[in-house]
C-alpha cells in the first residue's frame, strides 16, 4: 500500500469532510479516495489540517496518551489579561457534551505578530472602534470538541477568530489559505517528531514533493 499525506490550509467556511455539495475538502484538491482528515477544523475555524491513509499516523496523533501539541493563533474579543493567560496554561473548566471537563495544563501568551502574519479572512472579522482585540497564541496536547473557543470564553475573552498555526513542528508558513501540499513521509514524520514505523520503509514510491495551490479568497 503507498501511504499518502497532504498539508492544507484550511479555510474559514470549508467543512473538514468530504461529503456535500459545497465547501468541503473536495474544492482544494482531487484529493484520492482513501485518504481522510487526521481529526477536525470547525467550519468556522481556519488553519492547518492533515490528511492521509496512514492509519497508524491517524491513531498516533488522535489519541490522547501521545498529547500531542498543537498551537492556535486566536484573536479574541477584549485586551488580554496576564490572569487569563495564567488561567488557560493551569486549566479552566468546560463543558464537553454536557458534561464538566478540566482542560489539561498549557502554554498561553500574547501573539502580536499573528496579525501581520496572517492573511485577512474572507468574510473579515467584524471591526467595532471602542472593544479592542489580542492575538494569542495557545498551545494544546488535547482536542475537545470547540476546546479553544470554549476556554477563551470561560476566561471572559471570547474568540473571534481561530486559526490552527501547528502540529508539532509542522506548521502554516509559506503557505496560502486553500494550498494543498503532499508530503514525503520522512519529511512528515520528522516534523511532528514521531519515529516513523519499520514497516513502512520503501513503501513510499512517489519520491515527489506535489504542491497546488488554490487561489486564495483572502
Amino acid at each position: 500500500m503507498e501511504y499518502r499525506y497532504y498539508r492544507i490550509y484550511k479555510p474559514y467556511g470549508t467543512l473538514s469532510q468530504f461529503s456535500g455539495e459545497r465547501d468541503t475538502l473536495r474544492t482544494l484538491h482531487n484529493f484520492p479516495d482513501d485518504v481522510y482528515p487526521v481529526g477536525r477544523l470547525d467550519k468556522d475555524s481556519e488553519g492547518l489540517l492533515l490528511l492521509t491513509n496512514d492509519k497508524s499516523l491517524n491513531h498516533r496523533l488522535l489519541d490522547p496518551l501521545h498529547g500531542h501539541k498543537r498551537t492556535y493563533w486566536v484573536q479574541v474579543e477584549g485586551e488580554i489579561t496576564t490572569q487569563a493567560l495564567q488561567d488557560l496554561e493551569a486549566g479552566v473548566r468546560i463543558s464537553i457534551n454536557g458534561k464538566p471537563h478540566q482542560t489539561s495544563r498549557a502554554s498561553a501568551s500574547l501573539a502580536a505578530h499573528a496579525g501581520s502574519v496572517l492573511p485577512e479572512r474572507e468574510p473579515p472579522i467584524r471591526f467595532r472602534k471602542h472593544i479592542p482585540e489580542t492575538w494569542i497564541a495557545l498551545t494544546l496536547t488535547e482536542g475537545k470538541n470547540r476546546q479553544v473557543r470554549k476556554m477563551t470564553a470561560a476566561v471572559g475573552f471570547p474568540t473571534l477568530r481561530l486559526v490552527r498555526w501547528s502540529i508539532e513542528g509542522l506548521t502554516l508558513d509559506g503557505m496560502q489559505v486553500g494550498q494543498v501540499e503532499e508530503l514525503k513521509p520522512e519529511i512528515l514524520y520528522e516534523a511532528l517528531r514521531i519515529p516513523r514505523p519499520a514497516n513502512q520503509s520503501g513503501q513510499q514510491k512517489r519520491g515527489k514533493f506535489h504542491k497546488t495551490k488554490k487561489k486564495s479568497r483572502f
